[in-house]
This record gives structure tokens, C-alpha cells and sequence, in this order.
């Protein structure tokens, strides 16, 4: 019996129909979906349920694989908010299984936890050392989630926890610092060093989430990363895209997020900025050994990633209104003119914001 929290939506939701999608010998013999509110499912079992409420538990009999998928990663929530939600949910979720009796979890968290620098090869082993970080951004949230992992292993030696690490997601209507990057004038990037994209389409994860789940597919430390296979030069996306780019120096791109992130004009961390300008590219081999491929090349997820854009025109990962459309126009004539561009919209986000 394989569980999965958040099965109402998103990922969750994914996962949920291609569990229920006949696979041969594959397909589990019942599927719970957990959520706080039912779905239009079929084929499934609902278990309503908060994974923040120690009364999970109480859900989870008979429950083999527990996939978790109920994270927030929405820009618009308050970082403490988001913080306090996806600690507290990862939380509930281990300690339940461990109580239950189920015998395996299965979390998700971001390739973002191996950091983004502009030294790091090209690709990155998948058991690369993880890096540090308690910032209030997405990255912090995921280096929490893997220590509490790291804990629930040590604490409970019979619960096997898996953590799954997928490249930047993308798919329709995903609102993201990468989906804001790409409806940017330009794209940004750091002087004196190249970009290379890997990217995870969302049904990619539901796949690999299946796969893990239905396989018994663990990695080296509890660690399975997912994304597709290689990566695509910034010359190369720019094209696709129908996009140019402007530099700046990295001192001056980070000090400006650092002042905008610090004044909650922009949702982007430093920590995440770096992610758009410098690589953080996995050789995904756990999956690839097990024989479980995606179905997505980095090109058809950057199609795809495209395709999702809602039109609305946004700056360092922020949307933008018209009247800042207005002031980012100049952008469009040459790398300087986007560079004056981009410090007139602070300028103008913080009178609006009274900075």
C-alpha cells in the first residue's frame, strides 16, 4: 500500500494518477491519498488528514510507502510561514510513520540543497556533499527537511527515509523564481562566467516518486536526485527562449538582491539568485542505474517552462505591474540601458513600498 500526502494537487496530485495507471506487475494494490479536502479522483482511497497534526498517525495503517509531497513552495507565502509549515509537516510525517509502523518515507526536497557556485563541475555527483544554509529561502527549508531525515534515520533504524532531490521544476501554470527569471526582459546573468540549465518537468518527478516508490529505488546515503539527463549552455537557452542577456558583476547582482530581499521587495533570497546565474547541474545515477529514464529532455522542459509563462512581465522575482513595466522598458535597448533599468524599478519598488 503506497500513501501521498498532498494527493488533492500539484505533485501530489500527479503522482496519485500515474500510481493508479495500470503498470503490469508494478502497480500497488491500493493507494491512499491524504489531503484536508478530497479530490476528483478515482481508483484511489482518501484518508482526510493535516500533516501538521500529530493525528496522522491515526491515517496511516497499513501503509507500506509513505511519499510526501504536501510542501508550500509558493512565493507568496511569508518565508517564517512557509518555514514553520514545511518543518512542522516533515516533522509530523516522520514521526507518524515511525509510530505506525510504516516502513519507508519518502520526502521531496530540491537540488538546490548541493548549492549553486561558479566553480562546481559540471555535472555534480549525485552524492555530492550537501552545503549549509539557515537562510529564510526555499534552500533553507530543504537543508532542514534533510537534517530532520538525517535524525529520523539515527532515531528510528527500522524507518527507511528517502529523500528525492529534483532539479528546478517546471510545468503548467508553475509560478516560480525560474518561471519569473524567464519572463524577465532579459535574462541575468554574472560577468565572467556560464550558465548551464537542468531542469525537472513536474510529471517527471510524479515518475520518479513512482518509480522509487513501487521499486524500493534508494540511493547511496538515503538520497535519489531527478532531473533530466545533462544540461543546456546559456547561448543555447537564450536562442530557444528568443531571448538576450545582460551582465553585471557578481558583487553588484547579490548586493542588489540582498538590499531588495532585505526590504521585501523581492521574494528571491541571495542564496537563490545564484541559482540563476551560476550552475548546479546533477548526473541523476541512482535513477539511470535502476532504469528509470525521463520523459523529458532539457529541451522539451525549457519548451515547456516557456509555454507556462502567464504573460506577466517580472524583475529579480518579482511580478510586475504596469506601472513598473513601464520604468523596465529601457531594458529592452542594450545591456547598460536594462542594467539602469533594473536600479530606476528599485528605486521606484521602494518609494512604493516606503523603504
Amino acid at each position: 500500500m503506497i500513501a501521498v500526502t498532498g494527493a488533492a494537487s500539484g505533485v501530489g496530485r500527479l503522482l496519485v494518477q500515474r500510481l493508479a495507471t495500470p503498470e503490469g506487475s508494478a502497480t500497488p494494490r491500493e493507494i491512499v491519498a491524504i489531503d484536508d479536502e478530497l479530490a476528483d479522483l478515482r481508483g484511489v482511497t482518501w484518508r482526510i488528514a493535516d500533516v501538521c497534526d500529530p493525528g496522522l498517525v491515526s491515517r496511516l495503517g497499513g501503509v507500506d510507502v509513505l511519499v510526501h509531497t504536501a510542501d508550500d513552495r509558493s512565493l507568496e507565502t511569508r518565508p517564517d510561514r512557509r518555514r514553520a509549515h514545511n518543518i512542522r509537516a516533515a516533522q509530523t510525517v516522520l514521526t507518524a510513520a515511525a509510530a505506525s509502523g510504516v516502513p519507508r518515507v519518502i520526502l521531496v526536497t530540491s537540488t538546490m540543497v548541493y548549492g549553486a557556485a561558479p566553480d562546481n563541475p559540471v555535472p555534480l555527483a549525485e552524492n555530492a556533499p550537501r552545503v549549509s544554509d539557515n537562510s529564510e529561502g526555499l534552500m533553507g527549508d530543504f537543508a532542514e527537511i534533510e537534517a530532520l531525515a538525517e535524525r529520523a534515520r539515527r532515531a528510528h533504524p527500522s524507518l527507511t527515509v528517502t529523500v528525492v532531490r529534483p532539479a528546478p521544476l517546471v510545468g503548467p501554470g508553475r509560478d516560480t523564481l525560474l518561471s519569473r527569471h524567464f519572463s524577465a526582459p532579459r535574462l541575468l546573468t554574472v560577468k565572467g562566467h556560464e550558465q548551464h540549465w537542468q531542469f525537472c518537468h513536474e510529471d517527471d518527478l510524479a515518475g520518479a516518486l513512482a518509480f522509487c516508490a513501487m521499486h524500493g529505488v534508494d540511493g547511496p546515503d538515503g538520497v535519489v536526485a531527478v532531473a533530466s539527463e545533462g544540461s543546456l549552455p546559456q547561448d543555447e537557452v537564450e536562442r530557444a527562449a528568443g531571448m538576450k542577456h545582460f551582465e553585471v558583476p557578481a558583487n553588484l547582482a547579490f548586493g542588489a538582491i540582498r538590499r531588495l530581499h532585505q526590504a521585501r521587495i523581492t521574494p528571491a533570497a541571495e542564496g537563490e539568485l545564484k541559482f540563476l546565474v551560476y550552475p548546479c547541474v546533477v548526473d541523476c545515477s541512482v535513477l539511470r542505474g535502476a532504469g528509470w529514464k525521463p520523459g523529458y529532455d532539457n529541451g522539451a522542459a525549457l519548451e515547456a517552462l516557456l509555454e507556462s509563462r502567464n504573460g506577466r512581465p517580472a524583475l529579480v522575482g518579482r511580478s510586475l505591474g504596469r506601472k513598473e513595466v513601464t520604468i523596465t522598458a529601457a531594458g529592452a535597448a542594450g545591456a547598460a540601458a536594462a542594467a539602469i533599468g533594473t536600479a530606476a524599478a528599485i528605486r521606484h519598488l521602494r518609494k512604493r513600498k516606503g523603504v
